[in-house]
C-alpha cells in the first residue's frame, strides 16, 4: 500500500511538473515593466500540486522545471536557479498557509501570502542573482536606461527593485492565483478519483462545494 501510494503521488508530482517545464516557455513581458522580466503560467501548476501533495512536492516540481530549463538556458542558469527561488517561495508559503486552513477562504489566504512571498523572493533574487550576471553583460547604466524607457522611474538599482522588480512579481503572483482557481476546479475531480483509489481521505486544495 505505501509504495503504490508513493507511486501515485511521483506519478501526480511529476505530471504537474511536466506540465510547468511546458508552460515556462510562453512568457510575456509586461507594460511599464522591464523588458527581460517576462511572466509566464509555469506556477500554476507548481501551486495546484502543492496545495494537493505539500510543500516538499512544489519544491520538487520547481526544481524540475528549473533543471529542465538548464539545459536552454541563455543565463548559464542564473536565470532558472532565480525561477526556482522565486517559484519554490510562492509553493511553499502558499502550501503552508492552506494546510492551516483547509477551505476556500484558506486557499485565498494562501494565495495572497504566497504573493508577497514572491514578491519578496523576487527582489532578493533580483538583487543578487539576476542584476549581478546582467551587469556582466551590459553596464549597468545601460541596464537602467534601457528600464528607465518603459519605466521612468527606474534609474537606479533601489529603483528598479522597488518599481520594476517588486510590482512585477507581485502582478506575478496575483495573475497565477486568479488562475489557479478556474483550472484547479477543471481538474480537481480526476485528481482526487487517482489519490484516492489508495488514498480515501486525500484532500484537494479548492473545495468545489
Amino acid at each position: 500500500m505505501k509504495s503504490s501510494i508513493r507511486t501515485r503521488r511521483v506519478t501526480v508530482t511529476a505530471m504537474f511538473a511536466a506540465m510547468a517545464t511546458v508552460l515556462m516557455y510562453f512568457e510575456m513581458p509586461l507594460p511599464f515593466m522591464p523588458p527581460f522580466l517576462k511572466v509566464d503560467p509555469s506556477a500554476i501548476p507548481i501551486l495546484i500540486g502543492s496545495f494537493i501533495l505539500g510543500p516538499a512536492a512544489g519544491v520538487a516540481m520547481a526544481f524540475i522545471k528549473a533543471f529542465v530549463h538548464l539545459f536552454s538556458s541563455g543565463t548559464g542558469g542564473v536565470g532558472e536557479l532565480a525561477d526556482f527561488i522565486i517559484t519554490s517561495s510562492f509553493a511553499v508559503s502558499a502550501s503552508l498557509v492552506y494546510r492551516r486552513h483547509h477551505t476556500k477562504k484558506g486557499a485565498i489566504l494562501a494565495c495572497a501570502v504566497g504573493t508577497v512571498c514572491i514578491a519578496i523572493a523576487g527582489v532578493v533574487a533580483n538583487k543578487f542573482l539576476l542584476l549581478p550576471f546582467f551587469g556582466k553583460i551590459m553596464p549597468m547604466e545601460e541596464i537602467f536606461s534601457m528600464c528607465g524607457s518603459v519605466n521612468p522611474l527606474i534609474h537606479d538599482t533601489n529603483s528598479y527593485l522597488l518599481f520594476g522588480a517588486l510590482p512585477f512579481n507581485m502582478i506575478k503572483g496575483i495573475l497565477v492565483s486568479l488562475l489557479t482557481f478556474p483550472v484547479y476546479k477543471k481538474m480537481s475531480n480526476h485528481i482526487k478519483v487517482f489519490l484516492a483509489k489508495v488514498e480515501p481521505n486525500a484532500k484537494v486544495a479548492v473545495e468545489t462545494h
